[in-house]
C-alpha cells in the first residue's frame, strides 16, 4: 500500500453494497395484512389497467353500447342489430359499468398504485444520488492521489536533476556545458615527405 496517500472510502459504498436497488414490491411491507392486501392489490391493478388488453377490453365495452345509439338514431340503422344489442337493459348495464364503476372504483386504485410505485421511484431516486455523491467523493480521492504523487515525482526529479533547478533536459543546475563542439577543433601532426 502506497505512503503517499490514504484512501478514505465514501460510507455510500460500504452501506450500498448490503443493499439491491429499490423495488415496487419494496414498499408493500406495512403493519398490517390488510395494508399489505390493498397495496398489492393497488399495484397489481395499476399494473394491468396501463397495458394494451385494458385498452381493448374497454374499446370492445364502449363499442356494444354502440348499436343501441345508432339504432335510437334512425334511418338506415333502424332494425339492422340484433334486439339484444339495442334493449336499454344492455345500455344502461354498460353507462354503469362505464361511468360508474369504472371511473368510481378503478380511478382511487390506479391512485393508490401510481403512490406505490412514486415511493420507489423517490427511494431509487435517493439512491442515485447517493451514488453520485460517492463517486464525487472517490474522484475527489483520486485527483488528491494524483497531486501526491506529483509531488512525489518532482522530488525524486529534483533529486536526480541535483536539486538546484535544473532539469534533464536542460543539463546540469551549474550551467556548464559537457558538449564537444565548443572545444578547439584537434591538431593534425605535420605530414613528412618520404
Amino acid at each position: 500500500m502506497s505512503t503517499l496517500f490514504e484512501h478514505h472510502v465514501h460510507p455510500w459504498i460500504a452501506k450500498r453494497k448490503g443493499h439491491s436497488p429499490t423495488k415496487v414490491a419494496d414498499q408493500l411491507r406495512t403493519d398490517t395484512g390488510y395494508q399489505r392486501f390493498n397495496k398489492k392489490l393497488a399495484v397489481v391493478i395499476t399494473t394491468n389497467v396501463g397495458t394494451m388488453t385494458s385498452a381493448y377490453l374497454f374499446c370492445v365495452l364502449a363499442f356494444l353500447s354502440l348499436p343501441a345509439v345508432l339504432s335510437g338514431l334512425g334511418g338506415p340503422f333502424a332494425g339492422v342489430f340484433p334486439s339484444f344489442l339495442v334493449k336499454a337493459s344492455l345500455i344502461a348495464l354498460i353507462a354503469w359499468i362505464a361511468q360508474t364503476f369504472l371511473q368510481l372504483v378503478l380511478l382511487p386504485i390506479i391512485i393508490v398504485g401510481q403512490n406505490v410505485q412514486a415511493e420507489a421511484s423517490d427511494k431509487r431516486a435517493e439512491a442515485t444520488y447517493q451514488d453520485a455523491d460517492a463517486v464525487l467523493h472517490e474522484a475527489l480521492q483520486i485527483q488528491a492521489h494524483l497531486e501526491a504523487q506529483d509531488a512525489a515525482i518532482e522530488r525524486i526529479l529534483a533529486m536526480v536533476t541535483g536539486g538546484a533547478g535544473g532539469s534533464a533536459a536542460t543539463g546540469p543546475a551549474d550551467g556548464s556545458t559537457t558538449s564537444t563542439a565548443a572545444a578547439s577543433p584537434p591538431t593534425t601532426p605535420p605530414v613528412t615527405p618520404s
